[in-house]
């Protein structure tokens, strides 16, 4: 009886172990709140400081449009899907190299580190003006970062790099764009490594709390990589539900019982 007793233990504490809850698996929890309450929580980014190994897609407008065909080099590489894909943007972009500066002609080297888009796009307009622009000429410079590049490994459908076409976008969004954290990902440990002009920055948040809007890292940044990792029922092997953990316990025990079974016989 003894036996049987703790068979039945251990069965209930494996089954209660093992199973992944919901609590693990939904995102952006309220605790203590109804579903009914809606709850408005403002947000404050600072604005992004251009980094080395960044790519810039400056685009140059002017009344006479063959006085910044030079400046802007993609128009004349095909429609408009073609123009921002990565590779055209690669290839046609303003990278910042390693000192922090980009190559634009006429102007040459213009040092955009730790600027603002808005500083740079201000900085590259009045040198135009200055240099080779009247004011007459009604010139229009739009400066933008050539997507939201980044990296997201481990428990994701969509493991690898990947470019999100616009000015702002959160942890979120890049999970979503890659298939989703698995069912045995972990979501509330969540490592991001941040790129800093001092070095790398590993910070961690939990996806399944409300407070992770409050994060420095919910909003993405260039370069940021994501790394998910496993829940230990994967290592565990007992199953990732109730009907997967009941099926392997079953299966166990009727390998250990046709075993025993087995061996009383020879």
């Amino acid at each position: 009886m003894k036996c049987k007793r703790f068979l039945q233990l251990v069965l209930v504490l494996t089954f209660f172990t093992s199973c992944i809850s919901n609590k693990q698996l939904v995102y952006l929890q309220d605790e203590g709140k109804s579903n009914e309450s809606i709850e408005v929580k403002s947000t404050q980014t600072k604005p992004y400081r251009v980094q080395t190994n960044d790519i810039l897609s400056i685009n140059i407008k002017a009344l006479d449009q063959k006085l910044v065909e030079m400046f802007n080099p993609s128009t004349n590489t095909g429609n408009a899907q073609q123009q921002n894909s990565p590779q055209n943007l690669y290839f046609n972009g303003f990278v910042v190299d390693d000192h922090g500066n980009i190559r634009v002609p006429v102007l040459g080297e213009v040092n955009v580190m730790g600027y603002t888009l808005e500083e740079i796009r201000t900085t590259i307009e009045k040198r135009l003006l200055n240099e080779y622009f009247r004011t007459q000429s009604r010139l229009f410079v739009n400066v933008k970062l050539a997507g939201l590049r980044y990296t997201v490994n481990g428990e994701i459908g969509s493991p690898g790099t990947n470019v999100l076409y616009q000015d702002k976008a959160n942890i979120m969004e890049a999970i979503a764009n890659s298939g989703d954290i698995t069912m045995t990902g972990d979501r509330k440990n969540v490592q991001v490594i941040r790129k800093y002009p001092y070095g790398f920055q590993t910070y961690y948040i939990d996806l399944t709390s409300s407070k992770a809007v409050e994060s420095p890292v919910f909003y993405l940044q260039p370069n940021d990589y994501i790394y998910i990792k496993p829940l230990k029922q994967k290592s565990w092997g007992t199953g990732t539900t109730g009907m997967q953990t009941v099926s392997t316990i079953i299966t166990a025990l009727s390998l250990v019982t046709t075993t025993i079974l087995l061996t009383r016989n020879l």
